[in-house]
């Protein structure tokens, strides 16, 4: 464990009898972060924590622990969750919709993550079939898993909704939402939120509806007339989604985000990002004019790999653009990597490598010497 751990019981006997229960245990990689999750069970023991915290926090802890064991086979795969309503019928547009985005996408070998449950979910487990899909279930009384997934590895049942949640969007790369119900109101919002304050690395989010459906249409509206027009958001964080009624279009907005695009890390105080192709001197000038705005300071610059990135072997082969960024125009980031993968010099628009596509939606990795960020 390293000498820079502050998080301890406060005995440090008990420490030491922690540290060797791990090692004992075989615990020889990432030990500092087993060690804090035994200090933070210890300190609840002094705490007299409610019996009702202790189930929460017990029920949490064992199903994030269960579903991190069912993806981590693939965790090299790119993913993409499918959200809408558990009421969706078979014979619905929708359906029909979602399942066909869903064999879309499994066909250039994505895996499709649902909720596990009825409807729009069932639809896009159908589409990908079983071999590409993943389903993360609520425990509800009036709602079963698909039968679907019963017969291999590839479902894990939640209790609480915020851990399911977490799980739904930690793995994916992309994400496509269906019209539906509060819940799924709740997860795009969820979603939104993340991107918009940086605490999910960007993303594609593409709001799928059938020709001449309405709903995310009046969403928008609803967005634009009351939240926008109120200062609430910004009118670019509506960069974050795209809105369509073709499946051949919401395959493309996800896969075009990583025409260019490869990965965000941060650095000390600046922003890397990686890309497929560098732009030319040309093409970052006329980013600088468009996108200087989100720069705290100086300009964005082509970079070589940054020492951390080196020591830790971190794409090195990948050309990269640097920038001390204000971390609060999140909407505007996406507008900048839109511009990324709109350079003539990017690549042909294909299906994403794993690389550079898997966990795109978990935190975007941070430096030790960033002088703004906070673990959480």
């Amino acid at each position: 464990m390293s000498d820079r751990q502050r998080y301890r019981t406060g005995d440090p006997d008990l420490d030491e009898r922690l540290l060797g229960l791990l090692e004992r245990a075989g615990a020889t990689k990432d030990q500092d972060q087993l060690f804090e999750i035994l200090v933070s069970v210890v300190k609840l023991a002094g705490d007299e924590a409610d019996r009702l915290d202790l189930k929460i926090t017990n029920a949490a802890l064992k199903e994030m622990r269960e579903a991190f064991n069912l993806f981590a086979p693939y965790r090299d795969v790119p993913k993409v969750t499918i959200f809408g309503s558990a009421r969706t019928l078979p014979d619905d547009p929708l359906y029909l919709q979602t399942r066909d985005l869903a064999s879309a996408l499994a066909a250039a070998g994505w895996i499709i993550v649902t909720g596990a449950g009825p409807g729009i979910m069932a639809a896009g487990a159908q589409g990908a079939g079983p071999e590409h899909s993943l389903g993360v279930n609520i425990r509800l009384p009036f709602e079963q898993p698909n039968p679907a997934f019963e017969s291999d590895n590839r479902l894990v049942t939640m209790k609480y909704f915020f851990t399911r949640k977490l799980m739904l969007m930690k793995e994916s790369a992309g994400f496509a939402v269906l019209p539906g119900g509060f819940g799924t109101l709740d997860e795009v919002f969820e979603l939104l939120t993340l991107l918009q304050t940086g605490k999910a690395a960007p993303a594609p989010i593409v709001l799928v509806e059938v020709p001449g459906g309405t709903y995310w249409r009046h969403w928008e509206q609803f967005v634009r007339n009351e939240v926008v027009a109120r200062g609430l958001v910004s009118p670019e964080d509506l960069s974050l989604v795209r809105i369509t009624d073709d499946v051949s279009a919401a395959t493309e907005e996800i896969f075009g985000f990583f025409r260019n695009y490869h990965s965000i890390r941060y650095v000390g105080t600046r922003l890397v990002i990686r890309l497929r192709a560098a732009p030319t001197r040309s093409e970052l000038a006329e980013l600088n004019d468009g996108f200087g705005d989100i720069c705290t300071r100086g300009r964005i610059e082509s970079a070589p790999p940054q020492p951390a990135e080196v020591s830790g072997n971190d794409h090195l082969d990948l050309p990269r653009i640097a920038l001390h960024f204000d971390r609060a125009s999140h909407g505007r980031l996406r507008a900048l990597i839109d511009a990324l993968n709109g350079l003539p010099s990017a690549p042909p628009l294909t299906a994403p490598d794993p690389d550079s596509a898997k966990a795109a939606g978990s935190p975007p990795e941070v430096d030790a010497d960033a002088d703004t960020v906070t673990a959480d």
